[in-house]
């Protein structure tokens, strides 16, 4: 009976000492703040098995020139700003976000995953890393371009390159002088 008293309290005092952790604001949440110990750890299981259970296993939509083009102003209207695009930097707001958004045209990106497993990504999003979910804002066919451009970002030609650079700048105006009035 002691030992079973002794592991109720062991569990109590555990789960007291956890609130106690988050309710007087010692767990890390600030952007620029470490880890939580087991944190990563325990996100990625998470978010790995949940994938792994619900994501789609064919890919509706062919995966051509086609696709990666309608793919790439699709990505460059929702997600450059975050995950950056070929040959540039990542914006301001991706370089202070936590956890930092994966450059995903550079090295292998997502190019070894699945495009089942992007297209879950794309659709639901990822709780408390910023990653927003998609769906009812992009249609299903919208979501698939993006994860098959994404899928194949290391074989794309440089038309859906160009696709996905920034728009140029506007070349600044020259100042007008004011006009001459009449008298």
């Amino acid at each position: 009976m002691k030992f079973i008293l002794g592991i109720v309290v062991g569990i109590i005092l555990v789960a007291l000492a956890g609130y106690f952790y988050f309710a007087t604001g010692s767990a890390p949440v600030a952007t620029t703040d470490n880890t939580m110990p087991f944190e990563a750890m325990m996100a990625n299981k998470a978010l790995h098995a949940r994938i792994d259970k619900e994501m789609p296993r064919s890919v509706p939509i062919a995966a051509d020139e086609a696709a990666y083009m309608a793919g790439a102003g699709i990505y460059r209207e929702n997600c450059e700003v975050c995950h950056g695009a070929p040959g540039l930097q990542q914006s301001a707001i991706a370089k202070g976000m936590f956890p930092k958004p994966p450059h995903l045209f550079r090295g292998k990106g997502v190019t070894d995953d699945p495009p089942g497993e992007t297209y879950w990504k794309v659709a639901n999003g990822i709780r408390l890393t910023g990653m927003p979910g998609f769906k009812g804002n992009l249609s299903d066919t919208q979501m698939w371009q993006v994860s098959l451009l994404l899928a194949n970002a290391d074989k794309i030609s440089d038309a859906v390159k160009q696709q996905l650079a920034p728009p140029p700048m506007p070349a600044p105006m020259e100042p007008q002088s004011p006009a001459k009035t009449k008298k």
